[in-house]
């Protein structure tokens, strides 16, 4: 991408300068990051009243929420005159069983549809669908 900075990946984390990311909206920030943080084990990066970065220790991609306010959760699947999702987050798991347990204890729900069988289908706490899946 034009005016992008580029790293060699050899510079410790704190010092790279090519960090890209997603940002969800939700009626709280703090309480999603928190969400996620304890979900992938990640870590805060930064941390305003209305906004949270976490991130994991490698790698520089990150995971944003921010607060909106009027915030609707979006259906899944797509329902029509209701909010629709815009994405959706996938993770790779080794044992679909048990991630689906441990989202589900942090305060995620199992979506009705499932369309795959290696696939399971979450809200987070916002109602923003996720997916756990087996690879291959």
């Amino acid at each position: 991408m034009r005016g992008r900075i580029t790293d060699d990946s050899a510079s410790p984390r704190a010092e790279r300068r090519d960090y890209w990311g997603v940002v969800l909206d939700a009626p709280d920030a703090a309480v999603l990051a928190r969400f996620y943080t304890e979900l992938l084990g990640w870590q805060v990066y930064q941390e305003e009243p209305s906004f949270v970065s976490i991130a994991a220790p490698d790698g520089v991609a990150y995971l944003a929420v921010q607060t909106a306010a009027g915030y609707q959760r979006p259906t899944w699947p797509t329902t029509s005159g209701a909010p629709q999702m815009m994405l959706h987050l996938d993770f790779e798991v080794s044992d679909l069983g048990a991630a689906v347990a441990h989202a589900v204890e942090l305060g995620a729900t199992v979506a009705d549809h499932q369309p795959q069988q290696r696939v399971q289908v979450l809200f987070d706490p916002a109602g923003h669908p996720f997916c756990l899946y087996l690879g291959d």
